[in-house]
């Protein structure tokens, strides 16, 4: 039955697939806010602004790798560290991923699945972040690649994506405490970097039960931020990086400052075009929230949004800034690991969610960011051979990347769930070893959330208390 909803999907999108990624996601994209009655001009605005941000993010990425694989070349042979797999960022892995017709079928599912859940009263979010389906999209391909199971990689896209929603429910208070915001402020999130908060809150405990001592140390990081001002910019970032590897591969000085200046420029543009990509979808997000508005009425939803509306907090750009020389000098050292990072030396799959659980504690956010970047080096270079082979048959695979080079991002949003996603994938395949481990993972990994579930419960039980306290008054 699967197999004939996929085969018939196929017939009817392969035609689009074939124009390439931005052709294709402008298309689908103005249809899907047409078909939610979006006015015209505004679904076509999204489906171009969506096509611009897929085309321009992909200059920069050949922008960026045709500058630096040179270079990186002379740093295995001058270094002997042999960091093989190309980091080009997230927007690459987007691209890759929307090139497949299952994603437009495991955003179905999720649509389905988030209405049912709706309905039954099982949650209060309706997710509108429609483009990052990508990201549990590659949890389900990953399933796939290794096993054709389409069953299984559904089974486990509709596992995770229940606990996503069930999560952004879960953060909606810590939201508005953050934000200082009214309770009746609608925005929360159902991104995938916060996936990762059950395992941020053990560590949180640990630092409640044996290290609160380390919160007094905590610093303001606006302060810190205004005092580090353009050197802990992602200008700067990206020239210390290129000034970093230029030495390293014993470049020419020249070589040197055009490695340093492009890798400047790349980063601040990852930052800009990424923007692009969150205003695409503004109008078939708000097309859907009006749908479901008129379908329900009388229910209060949460919206269910990219992380970026909390971007304003600055320990969020505070942890980062510490966390990417950190992150840099881990990929030198840790075994096992093939990626020099650089497209994702700014670690947006993490701070996010360090910056949810721990409160803003940025001593915290450091300490647990440090500890958990190895994870995303792990999972990043277990899914390379993936995210090469997919890119390469979608036609996806960055011009400046030489061919034999494997390609993948370093911080990637939801490093656990590709580690299970994997595992999964091969135990499917009916290898008895990887059969133990996926059962393992899947009951550590289903556990784990509900060990945070009831915790975050409580946190949101203490936010009434302080409620009712301040109405009482």
């Amino acid at each position: 039955m699967l197999d004939a909803v996929i085969d018939f999907s196929n017939k009817v999108f392969q035609p689009i697939i074939d124009l390439g990624a931005a052709p294709m996601m402008f298309i689908i994209l103005t249809l899907m806010a047409l078909c939610f009655r979006v006015k015209f001009s505004k679904a076509l605005e999204g489906g171009l602004k969506l096509a611009i941000a897929l085309t321009g993010i992909s200059a920069i990425i050949n922008m960026l790798t045709g500058a630096f694989s040179e270079s990186f070349q002379d740093f295995v042979k001058s270094t002997g560290i042999n960091l093989s797999i190309t980091d080009v960022g997230w927007a690459p892995l987007a691209t890759i991923t929307w090139g497949s017709a299952y994603t437009l079928y495991f955003l179905l599912i999720m649509l389905i699945v988030n209405i049912v859940m709706l309905l039954l009263k099982k949650t209060n979010t309706l997710d509108v972040d429609i483009f990052d389906i990508w990201h549990l999209s590659i949890t389900g391909l990953l399933v796939m690649w290794f096993s054709h199971n389409l069953l299984v990689a559904t089974l486990l896209i509709i596992v995770i994506g229940v606990m996503k929603i069930i999560n952004s429910d879960l953060m909606k208070p810590t939201f508005n405490d953050l934000l200082n915001a009214p309770k009746s402020n609608p925005m929360t999130s159902t991104h995938m970097n916060y996936m990762l908060n059950p395992v941020i809150m053990v560590f949180d405990k640990i630092f409640d039960k044996f290290l609160p001592w380390l919160d007094r140390f905590d610093f303001d990081a606006a302060k810190l931020n205004q005092k580090i001002g353009f050197w802990g910019s992602k200008f700067a970032i990206g020239v210390y990086l290129g000034v970093f590897i230029g030495l390293l591969s014993q470049q020419s000085i020249k070589a040197t400052f055009t490695l340093a200046f492009t890798a400047g420029v790349c980063l601040e543009l990852f930052s800009l075009i990424g923007s692009w990509f969150i205003s695409a979808v503004e109008p078939l997000s708000q097309g859907i929230s009006d749908f479901a508005s008129k379908r329900l009425k009388g229910r209060t939803f949460n919206i269910g949004l990219d992380w970026p509306f909390i971007a304003g907090r600055a320990e969020i750009w505070a942890a980062a800034n510490v966390l990417a020389p950190i992150l840099l000098i881990q990929a030198l050292i840790i075994p096992g690991n093939k990626i020099l990072p650089l497209g994702g030396i700014i670690a947006m799959g993490l701070t996010p969610a360090l910056l949810v659980v721990t409160r803003g504690k940025i001593i915290r956010m450091i300490v647990i960011g440090a500890i958990l970047l190895p994870l995303f080096l792990v999972s990043g270079t277990m899914i390379a051979p993936f995210v090469t082979e997919t890119a390469q048959s979608v036609g996806a695979f960055p011009d400046g990347v030489s061919e034999t080079n494997q390609i993948t991002h370093s911080t990637l949003e939801g490093p656990l769930e590709k580690v299970i996603a994997v595992i999964v994938g091969q135990a499917v395949t009916g290898n008895p070893t990887f059969i133990l481990y996926a059962v393992i993972g899947l009951v550590l990994y289903i556990g784990l959330f509900a060990w945070y579930a009831k915790q975050m419960k409580k946190r949101n039980e203490e936010y009434e208390a302080i409620e009712k306290n301040q109405e009482a008054a």
